[in-house]
């Protein structure tokens, strides 16, 4: 694989758009923190290029993703120049939750597995994520139980597409092997594993009238 700067020269001599210092301003900086991680976005142009810190710090990175993503190759500065712009840049961010990021287009289970009673997992890299029938049909619980169980926010789509992938997913559900031990948990406990997550209310709590009952 070649370094940075192996590619940038490859670009270069592909005859890639080269912006000069009067050519080159980003829209803003986003840094998205929360569960221990820390992702920067570069607004420009349409474009939203995801960096870590360290990407950030260093020009070759920087300059790569730019020209990766955005097909653009930003001035290169002396070393001193380029710490000072990307310190400033970092003061100057805007920070959200990690939760509301932008994700990938690219998101894709691996599969739907039926364990039958309204019981389903959601199998994605290797982990398995609980869900009931109405929780897995609802979109807003199946991205906050995404996030909270592996930390990956789907993309939000439109509630008919969202229907009609769910539909598909449903149809084209694995049946779980009873050899398994599913069978021997409770419906009970499997509920008991759907708790309200931390930092997200109910939205239909939030329409009812407050009462003086201090039910929790």
């Amino acid at each position: 694989m070649p370094t940075d700067s192996q590619y940038i020269l490859a670009n270069i001599k592909q005859g890639c758009v080269m912006l000069t210092d009067n050519e080159f301003f980003i829209d803003r900086l986003v840094k998205y923190v929360g569960n221990g991680r820390i992702r920067w976005h570069v607004e420009f142009r349409g474009h939203r290029i995801e960096l870590t810190t360290g990407q950030l710090k260093k020009q070759p990175t920087f300059r790569r993703k730019m020209l990766e993503q955005a097909g653009v190759l930003p001035p290169q500065l002396a070393g001193a120049a380029y710490r000072r712009w990307a310190l400033d840049l970092r003061k100057n961010a805007i920070e959200l939750p990690w939760r509301d990021r932008p994700v990938d287009a690219g998101f894709a289970i691996d599969r739907l597995v039926s364990h039958g009673g309204d019981r389903w997992t959601v199998e994605y890299q290797g982990k398995a994520i609980k869900f009931t029938t109405t929780k897995l049909r609802r979109q807003v619980s199946f991205r906050k139980r995404m996030l909270a169980k592996v930390k990956v926010l789907p993309p939000q789509l439109e509630p008919a597409a969202y229907r009609k992938w769910m539909d598909w997913l449903i149809q084209n559900a694995t049946e779980a092997d009873p050899q398994t031990g599913d069978d021997l948990m409770s419906e009970k406990s499997w509920l008991d594993d759907l708790p309200e997550l931390a930092g997200w209310q109910n939205e239909a709590r939030l329409k009812e009238p407050a009462s003086g009952g201090g039910n929790i």
